[in-house]
């Protein structure tokens, strides 16, 4: 979707690997700039889910106006193109009410979306799709994941040789279109008359936010985390292969309610992954393009992006 109807219209991002103060910033600058801001995190979109996603909660959300916060429930599905969609909506309505949007969030393909543009794939076709997972049913997921690897390396490296779903997707891709899905991201369909000024938060030192991380999941076991994941499979409408409960922590915590493992391996499990999603994010920041680094804590960052937006 080419949007030239409006010049272009300054936005702030701020990205960052999980538990690097990317929520706090965003906030601190948004109180002076009397700005507005836009959740670019695909955990923080679902109802019911607060405390495992560390969502900003009522105190830290007063005078700053939030969007896309809690707009579906948990058993419902959201694409990347809806969200990109919502958000170029609302980068518009916040910008032609005299204000600055402020992304805000971790969820790197949600900003690719944005700024570099949304590939044009192919629908989902139930016949393909129904015999590819047929296939890893009789092959085994690893040999699928392998004819991937073959067939489209990048996506192969990229996708995790667990990952069902994504497997699935990029075959299907490739079986439908003959294209493969890295072929076709490349084929990006940009949006137009938005200018984004980037901002990548994290410590240097890695063990810095790891520790972040160990400490921010001991808070939310604290704070009712084990009731909140209860609650959610009470509903009896949800499982551990829905986008909603892939959300690290929750999957952890759902099998420790299933008996899998006892609370101390449940509590490792969760900040382990934790860590491997922030590594993820560090990789796809590494190769992200004009974007300012700042330090996790550091009592310059509002001046630097200030800064930057005048210039």
């Amino acid at each position: 979707m080419n949007d030239s109807s409006t010049e272009d219209i300054s936005v702030v991002s701020i990205m960052g690997p999980t538990a690097s103060g990317k929520t706090g910033l965003a906030i601190e600058l948004a109180n002076i700039l009397d700005a507005e801001v836009i959740s670019v995190d695909s955990a923080l979109i679902y109802k019911h889910m607060n405390i495992g996603t560390a969502k900003p909660d009522k105190e830290e959300q007063e005078g700053v106006i939030h969007h896309l916060l809690d707009i579906i429930e948990p058993e419902q599905a959201y694409s990347v193109a809806e969200f990109r969609n919502d958000c170029v909506s609302l980068i518009h309505d916040i910008s032609a009410r005299g204000k600055l949007p402020i992304l805000a969030g971790g969820t790197m393909m949600y900003f690719n979306a944005l700024v570099r543009g949304l590939s044009k794939l192919p629908e989902s076709d139930p016949d393909v799709r129904g015999k590819i997972q047929s296939e890893i049913k009789e092959l085994g997921l690893e040999k699928l994941h392998a004819q991937l690897s073959e067939i489209d390396p990048f996506s192969g490296l990229r996708i995790h040789a667990n990952d069902t779903q994504r497997i699935t997707r990029a075959l299907e891709v490739y079986r439908i279109s003959g294209k493969t899905m890295t072929a076709l991201q490349a084929e990006n369909d940009t949006v137009s008359g938005i200018k984004f000024k980037q901002f990548s938060i994290m410590p240097t030192n890695r063990e810095v936010l790891h520790k972040r991380i160990e400490s921010r999941f001991d808070i939310m076991l604290n704070n009712g985390f084990e009731h909140e994941v209860e609650a959610l499979r009470a509903r009896g409408t949800l499982n551990l292969d829905m986008p909603s409960m892939r959300c690290v922590g929750y999957r952890q915590m759902w099998q420790y309610l299933d008996g899998q493992f006892d609370a101390n391996e449940m509590r490792e499990r969760g900040i382990i992954a934790t860590r491997q999603l922030a590594k993820r994010q560090i990789t796809w920041l590494r190769g992200w393009d004009e974007v300012t680094q700042l330090e996790t804590n550091a009592v310059d960052n509002i001046d630097i992006i200030i800064k930057n937006l005048g210039s």
